[in-house]
């Protein structure tokens, strides 16, 4: 069987801490933990973080920038989520998510989208009940402690930590524009670090 390829260097998600999980495990997380460490923290499979990372950069690469929005309320993604909206054209919701921005067709700020991206699926819930109603995809980062209800495609990972966050960030602005030929990969100037942000 052929090898994944890696998106980053193996030490850059172990650096970012992209794989440390929480104390609490939920049944819908449980296949995506390697292991439990002694202190009680979940530990979640690198390999599969890998994966589903190639499954999401696939999945959002199908979209045109117009008909995504990525909404984060956790503020260590902030200044990832910003940044990978400057980059690559997608529209982005930092803070928090006003009710009725994907149903109700009477607000101002109503928008039409084709796929959703939460940074984290429990303070986002309202946007991702929304989705489901009204039958938008979602993906989600998901944490060893979230409920993946209404979530279409899972990406397991620390999404609590700013440099995990902008790590994923990184990554998805890269091979998105590389995907849309908009710039290629190797011409990216941008590091992780930039996604992180102070």
């Amino acid at each position: 069987m052929k090898e994944e390829k890696l998106w980053v260097d193996q030490d850059d998600y172990l650096k970012s801490g992209i794989h440390i999980g929480t104390k609490i495990k939920t049944k819908f997380m449980v296949n995506f933990i390697y292991k439990i460490r002694a202190d009680g923290l979940s530990i979640l499979n690198v390999d599969q973080i890998n994966h589903r990372l190639g499954l999401m950069i696939k999945m959002i690469s199908e979209y045109g920038p117009k008909d995504i929005l990525v909404v984060c309320r956790r503020e260590n993604g902030f200044n990832a989520v910003k940044l990978f909206s400057k980059l690559t054209g997608i529209d982005a919701f930092v803070g928090r998510y006003k009710p009725g921005i994907l149903t109700n067709v009477e607000l101002e700020d109503f928008q039409e989208k084709k796929l959703i991206i939460v940074c984290d699926p429990s303070p986002d819930r309202n946007v991702v009940t929304e989705a489901s109603k009204a039958g938008i995809p979602v993906v989600a980062l998901c944490d060893t402690n979230n409920n993946i209800s209404n979530i279409d495609l899972v990406m397991p990972c620390n999404n609590k930590g700013r440099k995990s966050l902008g790590l994923i960030f990184y990554v998805l602005a890269k091979e998105y524009l590389d995907s849309r030929k908009l710039i290629k990969s190797k011409d990216f100037k941008h590091k992780i670090e930039d996604f992180v942000g102070e």
